[in-house]
């Protein structure tokens, strides 16, 4: 699978952006999804998580309620739609996919990748 996000950018603090990421070679519903970001000078971190089909999602304390992830297989695109964006919230946002969404968590276990797409929020 290849992905490539697109949607960052600059945005000031409470401002919103919409990131994509789109999918091609194998069957993108194949696949669970995931977002991830890194911020300068940390690790890569987990932000949201959707199933294969759409139905479940997981995120983490620190986007839940302002960030929402969703996909559209028939466009082979993810989404991650953030709202009320913090300072804190500056990093590269990374897709990823993997077979089983039980497993998602540890950037080490995803299969795919893309290169990421940076957001950087302005006070």
């Amino acid at each position: 699978v290849q992905l490539v996000e697109s949607g960052g950018g600059p945005v000031q603090a409470g401002g919103s952006l919409r990131l994509s990421c789109v999918a091609s070679g194998r069957t993108f519903s194949s696949y669970a999804m995931a977002w991830f970001r890194q911020a300068p000078g940390k690790e890569r971190e987990f932000v949201a998580q959707i199933s294969w089909e759409g139905r479940r999602t997981y995120y983490s304390d620190s986007v839940k309620g302002r960030f929402t992830i969703s996909r559209d297989n028939a466009k082979n695109t993810l989404y991650l739609q953030m709202n009320n964006l913090k300072v804190d919230d500056t990093a590269v946002y990374y897709c990823a996919a993997h077979s089983d969404y039980e497993q998602i968590g540890d950037p080490n276990d995803m299969n795919y990748w893309g290169k990421g797409t940076l957001v950087t929020v302005s006070s």
